[in-house]
């Protein structure tokens, strides 16, 4: 663990690589997903599917800046902790055998 950093600098450290292999219910909806969005691409007129095509672009940006929110204030938290946990000496009440 002593070279965290290089590692993730180097990429041998990815907190994005996961699967749903486990996961049942992601897989189920992941599929249905998936079905529906060819059905109705597939049964959309050609405006219609340039409309569908542009929400579901729309939606999937929109999701990705809301991981990346969520990742970074997770992480800010974590170093928060960190420094309150290891660096900080604030307490709420005095230290009475400390002169």
């Amino acid at each position: 663990m002593g070279k965290f950093i290089e590692e993730f600098y180097y990429g041998n450290i990815d907190p994005q690589s996961r699967s749903t292999k486990k996961n049942k219910t992601v897989q189920k909806e992941m599929a249905v997903l998936t079905k529906t969005e060819d059905m109705l691409t597939n049964s959309l007129k050609d405006n219609q599917r340039s409309w569908f095509i542009d929400f579901s672009n729309a939606w999937s940006i929109i999701n990705a800046e809301s991981n990346l929110d969520s990742f970074l204030m997770g992480f800010r938290l974590g170093a928060n902790f960190t420094y309150d946990t290891f660096v900080a000496t604030d307490t709420p009440f005095e230290d009475l055998l400390k002169e």
